[in-house]
């Protein structure tokens, strides 16, 4: 059982590695699939987060991609955030969290979706420009 565990958390780390937060997958994987409680699920999705936010900081500042400025603006309400809203999930009632989970996924899903069909006709737009049509 504990090789599901493994699977689940390297299909995470696919779906992160690609862009996508690996929470997206992992915790429909722990919840549905593997029959964690959400309060866990959610837990260990912030914990695997820390080093795999740690190794991309560190790699954006090897390429010189980081703006220290901007960077310290935003991780400092992010963490206080993060930490209180951690707190607030904790204090929830697992099935209300469960909705709220699930509402989160299905607008981030819509969000996506609006923003490909966007970049879509952006593509055509500039294609049909270059070739004068």
């Amino acid at each position: 059982m504990w090789y599901l565990f493994i699977l689940a958390g390297l299909c995470g780390g696919l779906v992160g590695g690609m862009g996508m937060g690996g929470g997206t997958l992992l915790i429909p994987i722990l919840t549905l699939l593997l029959g964690v409680g959400q309060h866990l699920a959610q837990g260990l999705n912030l914990l695997v987060f820390i080093p795999t936010g740690i190794i991309a900081i560190i790699i954006h500042a090897k390429n010189k991609l980081l703006d220290y400025k901007t960077f310290l603006f935003i991780i400092v309400p992010a963490v206080g955030a993060s930490v209180g809203f951690a707190y607030l999930a904790n204090s929830l009632d697992e099935a209300i969290l469960k909705i709220i989970f699930g509402c989160f996924l299905i607008v981030i899903g819509i969000i996506m979706t609006i923003f490909a069909i966007i970049s879509c006709i952006n593509k055509k737009k500039k294609l049909t420009t270059k070739l004068g049509i």
